[in-house]
């Protein structure tokens, strides 16, 4: 199982031009499908001239989640090479809006995929790409005493920190790449008295 995934950062644009027709595309970093629709209704609001609105998105670490949309061109014009260029790049968490305008002359299929494709392609050249870590989060509930133990195992095997409460009995909140999590909560739990709540 892959712990690390690649996605962009932010958002990036590219344009490709084909017999006067004009091809815009918009490149986001996404995480949910509800964000997905929220996007690709924001463009088609302020694209509301244009003739086509495609897009395709992939989501998930082990991008197993994903669509492509003609949105009124040829079946498997639009979405299928915008997608095809995601799935070539490995990105994941990633969508592509693509604008376009038509310039009054037909493409033809194999016209249309490959300028959807070029424009897709454009937006991914000048995207900031990046590799994100796949990481669990848990909680480690422990009495004052054992505080040194704990804060030794923790300082060795480097986890994030995301909370902390050191009262009498005592919490840690921890994040961890996920193919290091089993070695951290293994280490923690051989610590006698200490409390490991790992994720559903």
């Amino acid at each position: 199982m892959t712990d690390s995934y690649l996605t962009i950062n932010g958002r990036s644009t590219g344009e490709y031009s084909e017999k006067r027709s004009k091809f815009l595309a918009f490149a986001f970093h996404v995480e949910s499908v509800e964000e997905v629709k929220l996007l690709v209704g924001q463009y088609e609001k302020e694209y509301y001239d244009a003739r086509h609105v495609c897009y395709a998105y992939v989501l998930g670490h082990l991008r197993n989640m994903f669509r492509a949309v003609d949105n009124g061109e040829p079946s498997g014009t639009a979405g299928k090479p915008i997608l095809g260029q995601l799935n070539k790049n490995n990105l994941t968490n990633t969508l592509i809006i693509i604008v376009r305008y038509f310039g009054g002359i037909k493409l033809g299929t194999s016209g249309l995929q490959n300028a959807y494709k070029q424009a897709a392609a454009e937006a991914i050249a000048v995207a900031n790409i990046e590799e994100r870590t796949v990481d669990i989060i848990f909680e480690v509930y422990f009495e004052y005493p054992l505080m040194n133990e704990v804060m030794r195992v923790v300082k060795e095997l480097n986890p994030h920190v995301l909370a902390q409460d050191f009262q009498t009995d005592c919490l840690l909140r921890l994040s961890i790449r996920q193919g290091e999590a089993q070695h951290l909560t293994e280490r923690l739990k051989l610590i006698r008295g200490v409390k490991v709540v790992e994720p559903e």
